[in-house]
């Protein structure tokens, strides 16, 4: 590693942990101009992290991918919403694709048999299908299969997560709540005393979760130790 790589490593991790206190403390602030001004910058930062990390391109590119999502919500409105709904499902697709280029987080294995315990991926469809069931009746009729189709696809990523590793499939959890936390408030259910703080914090630890949890997967394995020869 070049003394440059060094310090990037070194350098993105704090970046990435400043802005994002930064930014959940606005929230808890209500300082609406910091926190249009460090949301965008959360992703790029943890793109970069993963990046020195060694991460494959599908890792990077579905943290690329959460920014634009990120931007779009931030933009508020309805086209806005379902472009950013678009952003983030092409980097479930962009988890999907590197949970499978490394053999690991596939939902089934090569002789067919489910990657992860039968009852744990049945959990995972209940939990999808009673969510969209009880969202149904409160969003708008526009909005209804769309947001269905995407938290469909976002739970397929987590289970596929889950089977990638304890970090990824706590990371794939999280996302499914922080996204819950959005959807809810579309269909104006109860939401806990600032709910941008809760969507954003669950969200950010979502996507560290799954950064970490992929690059270490990535990273190469450490051969036998070379034995010892007595001279």
């Amino acid at each position: 590693m070049t003394a440059a790589a060094g310090r990037a490593t070194r350098a993105l991790p704090a970046l990435f942990a400043l802005l994002t206190a930064v930014h959940l403390g606005a929230l808890l602030a209500d300082a609406t101009t910091v926190v249009h001004l460090t949301k965008p910058a959360l992703m790029p930062a943890l793109a970069a992290w993963a990046l020195v990390r060694g991460g494959p391109w599908p890792l990077p590119a579905a943290l690329v991918c959460g920014c634009g999502g990120d931007v779009l919500l931030q933009i508020g409105g309805e086209t806005a919403f379902l472009a950013g709904m678009g952003c983030f499902a092409a980097g479930h697709l962009c988890y999907l694709a590197l949970f499978t280029r490394t053999g690991r987080g596939v939902l089934l294995t090569r002789d067919g048999w489910p990657r992860t315990a039968p009852w744990v991926a049945a959990g995972y469809g209940a939990a999808w299908l009673g969510t969209v069931a009880l969202l149904w009746p409160g969003l708008e009729a526009d909005l209804r299969l769309p947001v269905a189709g995407y938290s469909l696809l976002l739970t397929v990523m987590a289970l596929a997560a889950l089977g990638a590793g304890p970090r990824t499939g706590l990371g794939g959890a999280l996302f499914m709540l922080s996204d819950t936390l959005i959807a809810a408030a579309l269909a104006d259910w109860p939401r806990p005393p600032v709910p941008q703080f809760w969507i954003m914090a669950t969200y950010v630890a979502a996507q560290w979760l799954l950064m970490a949890g992929a690059t270490r997967e990535a990273a190469p394995r450490p051969g036998p130790e070379p034995a010892l020869v007595r001279t």
